[in-house]
């Protein structure tokens, strides 16, 4: 068993979004810093609230682990003379090591001789090592924002208040900025504004809690959710579940308090998605439900401390979600003044993009996008989707939307119910815009799945097309997003959709403002596609790298197929028998250089095993393409498991390569029609094997 180490940074407040990426890259980072330095550890256990980041490791060894580092040198035949000498060849090799000629070995290699140089490097101390790190690994902490204060150099998301850092229970000695290391902490800024010493993690967790900070995140997020519930159930309701604002809210407090709020019940006749917003958005607040799912004038808050009174503080939160509904209230009203067929039109003097043009000349693109996959995959809702096209960006032009961006779509859906716009049209409005977060639902009908495939594909191939395309840092179109939303929709629904004809009938709605050249546009899109189905397939479906190399390398065009390959892909090389198959499969693909054109001849064949191979293949194309076209890969990959006896009788008894051109150009030819089946399904040349 070895010592713990212990991090604690303290400083003013944390934004909320900062907090959880940052304790991931403490981890990761002294994870690396500990296996490359040779110190032996435990699993890091990391928390943190707004004003404090804690970084706890079990187990560390006190010392480095010893190291031998051999350091090869010239071979032994050019570094000493025929008198056994040591030539310059050799001086030159211990000189460059630091040490003299006598210390040079001879090591057996299977080359041959050669000089050798052993270091023997003993372990230094973690506590020295760690002291010299710390610095620059507080200062490496990655933040979207960092900031200066007074005139240090440092830079950190807020100013530094203090750093608690102890190995075996002894204080580590290092300085970062003005704030030197020592072994205490801090605890409640308003509650308990005094120092603590810290010990050990443990003791310190259960130490800060008496001074009112909850500092483990687990735990303060379950006594967040079993609060607000309590408190919602105080009148009558019950909270509406939104993990993504109980996630931010536990992020924002140190000793949680949930109170009750209320607001006037005249404002319940405003839209619910619009009261969620303000209560959610703009405060931080939970918004409440009766029994039936409706939203009651009640609201749940979460202070940071413990009131004296807690009707003050009720009121004076009431007071400032009042304000803010009055706002929306006031907008609600006035757009209700001009309908959205009228707002369409001013949809000409918004800029969409500077190089793609205004929001009306991408409404009438994505407008002749949906038409197209209309007629294709939903004849019958042609009429919805035209109308919801016309006016699905209509509430950009809003008040509404230009006080709460966040309601785009949810506001024109609310619109044009009150219009009278039919349930199909209203809908995919607001649909249109799904999936708006990464895992968040996709469209449910499928005027708004056709219409935001169309949308997010104008904006895809109109970026791409000017040259907008996301690097590793920046994305700011959310073309990966928007790629994945259309990649889902594909595949949830599901649609039978050519991918490379929904991207080439895209391509001439923006030829007028393309800056790059049309193909490259094409291959960059496709390539892009490709990227992102990759990463779906490994990150959510769970499959290996090379499994979904070896599915999608034979194209993704039909992207549903695409997946029903690969899950057959992955079902097939668990087989007990897959390493032999492989071995079979890449035999043929891999003596393919270039592909021969020329027909199969029988007259040419030398034997029996030639013959067999070719009404084998025969027979299995046919079944092959059937199989195929019915997406059953399954019993595809199981028909061509059966070429496997004939390959290698094939092999046995022939020698490809023939001297005889003719026969050579044949057996290749009758490789080529195998390697042609096997690709109907995957690229056997990427599955890793042994």
């Amino acid at each position: 068993m070895g010592a713990a180490f212990y991090l604690e940074i303290g400083s003013e407040e944390i934004p909320a979004g900062y907090i959880l990426p940052a304790l991931e890259v403490m981890s990761a980072q002294m994870v690396r810093f500990l296996d490359e330095n040779r110190i032996r550890h435990g699993e890091p256990v990391t928390t943190g609230t707004p004003r404090r980041l804690i970084l706890h490791v079990p187990d560390v060894a006190l010392r480095q682990e010893a190291c031998t580092t051999e350091i090869i040198g010239p071979p032994r035949q050019v570094a000493y003379d025929a008198d056994g000498k040591p030539t310059k060849a050799a001086e030159g090799f211990a000189r460059g090591q630091g040490v003299g000629v006598e210390d040079i070995r001879i090591k057996e290699t299977p080359k041959g001789e050669y000089l050798c140089i052993v270091r023997e490097e003993a372990g230094v101390a973690t506590r020295e090592l760690l002291q010299k790190t710390l610095p620059d690994f507080i200062a490496h902490i990655p933040f979207p924002k960092s900031m200066r204060w007074g005139n240090l150099p440092v830079t950190f998301t807020r100013p530094i208040n203090y750093v608690a850092a102890l190995l075996d229970g002894g204080p580590l000695d290092f300085e970062y900025g003005d704030v030197r290391c020592g072994s205490r902490s801090f605890g409640h800024r308003l509650m308990s504004p005094q120092w603590i010493p810290v010990e050990d993690h443990a003791s310190h967790l259960d130490n800060l809690r008496k001074h009112h900070v909850i500092a483990d995140i687990s735990e303060r997020k379950a006594l967040i959710r079993e609060g607000i519930q309590k408190a919602a159930a105080s009148v009558g309701g019950r909270i509406l579940e939104d993990e993504d604002l109980l996630d931010e809210v536990t992020q924002l407090v140190e000793f949680p308090q949930p109170l009750v709020g209320e607001f006037e019940e005249k404002f319940l006749k405003l839209p619910p998605e619009l009261l969620i917003t303000v209560i959610k958005k703009h405060q931080r607040y939970f918004a409440i439900i009766d029994g039936h799912g409706a939203l009651m004038r009640y609201f749940v808050t979460v202070a940071n401390t413990t009131p004296r009174d807690f009707a003050l503080v009720a009121a004076g939160n009431a007071r400032v979600v009042r304000a803010r509904l009055e706002d929306a209230r006031f907008y609600f009203e006035e757009d209700q003044k001009l309908k959205l067929d009228d707002r369409a039109g001013q949809l000409k003097g918004v800029v969409f993009h500077s190089k793609l043009g205004t929001s009306w000349e991408k409404v009438e693109r994505f407008t002749a996008l949906a038409r197209w996959l209309g007629e294709r995959l939903a004849p019958g809702a042609m009429d919805g989707l035209l109308r919801a096209a016309y006016l699905c960006k209509a509430d950009l032009v809003t008040g509404m939307v230009g006080e709460f961006p966040e309601l785009q779509g949810a506001m024109g859906r609310a619109y044009a119910r009150l219009e009278g716009e039919p349930d199909a049209v209203c809908e995919a409005i607001y649909e249109h815009y799904l999936p708006n977060r990464s895992g968040g639902p996709i469209p449910e009908r499928v005027e708004g799945a056709l219409l935001g495939m169309a949308d997010k594909m104008d904006t895809i191939v109109g970026c791409f097309g000017v040259g907008l395309i996301p690097t590793g840092a920046a994305d700011p179109f959310a073309l990966r997003r928007q790629t994945l939303g259309i990649i889902r929709i594909i595949l949830e629904k599901p649609f039978q959709l050519s991918l490379t004809d929904f991207i080439d009938q895209a391509l001439p709605l923006q030829t007028s403002r393309m800056t790059e050249p049309r193909d490259a546009v094409r291959r960059g899109v496709l390539d892009f596609f490709h990227g992102r189905l990759h990463h779906y397939l490994v990150s959510q479906y769970g499959y290996s790298g090379d499994v979904v190399d070896a599915a999608l390398g034979v194209g993704i065009d039909d992207l549903v197929g695409a997946v029903a390959r690969t899950r057959a892909v992955a079902a097939f090389k668990a087989r007990p028998d897959f390493e032999s198959l492989a071995v079979a499969f890449k035999r043929v693909v891999n003596i393919i250089k270039e592909p021969e054109t020329a027909p199969v001849q029988t007259d040419l064949f030398a034997g029996a095993a030639e013959q067999a191979l070719f009404m084998a293949v025969r027979d299995t194309e046919d079944v092959v393409a059937r199989l195929v076209a019915s997406r059953d890969h399954d019993g595809a990959l199981e028909a061509m498991a059966r070429l496997k006896s004939f390959i290698d009788a094939f092999f046995d008894s022939v020698l490809v390569m023939d001297k005889n051109e003719a026969v050579r150009r044949n057996r290749l030819a009758l490789l080529t029609r195998i390697h042609d089946l096997f690709t109907r399904v995957a690229d056997f040349r990427k599955i890793q094997t042994g």
